[in-house]
């Protein structure tokens, strides 16, 4: 089941991140060409550009997680032997996973105070821009049950499932 989940997780986050991050770079490129062949800008292009960035930022917090590549993960866990590994992941996920619940929860309190301003150039209200720092900390908090979950069933079964992960 959890590795359904996070099966599925990837490959959305993978289709959206690609689509994001295509559109960014056809909208800059776009911006250049009209900048220095046409002496002529669009208006919205700057703001559509880092509204995509920082939504690709966001999202990239869970591709890290995935891929085990945040500092708390290497630093500690990967010089621990299996079971001393397993419960320091599940405490630092833990960890991880209060601070994006604090994180999200005013996320989402700054997305409804800026309801009601807009961007100038790309006219869509700046909630959209500030809902990217919720999805990307409950996208975070769902990797962090993920690898607690694994965590567990690695502590039950008594396989590490980095090893698992090299194997396949």
């Amino acid at each position: 089941m959890v590795k359904k989940i996070s099966k599925a997780l990837n490959r959305a986050e993978d289709i959206i991140l690609v689509v994001m991050f295509a559109v960014m770079v056809i909208v800059i490129f776009a911006q250049v060409i009209m900048r220095y062949v046409f002496s002529n800008s669009l208006s919205w292009s700057e703001e559509l550009g880092k509204f995509l960035f920082v939504w690709l930022s966001w999202f990239g917090i869970s591709i890290g997680a995935r891929r085990g590549e945040h500092i708390k993960i290497t630093m500690f866990t990967d010089r621990l032997s299996f079971v001393p590994a397993q419960y320091m992941n599940i405490l630092s996920e833990l960890i991880v996973l209060g601070i994006c619940a604090v994180t999200a929860y005013y996320g989402t309190v700054l997305v409804q105070t800026q309801a009601h301003v807009r961007f100038a150039g790309i006219k869509i209200s700046m909630a959209w821009g500030y809902a990217s720092v919720t999805v990307g900390c409950v996208m975070m908090i769902v990797r962090n049950i993920l690898s607690i979950l694994q965590s567990v069933e690695a502590l039950r079964t008594g396989v590490d499932p980095r090893m698992e992960e090299e194997e396949a």
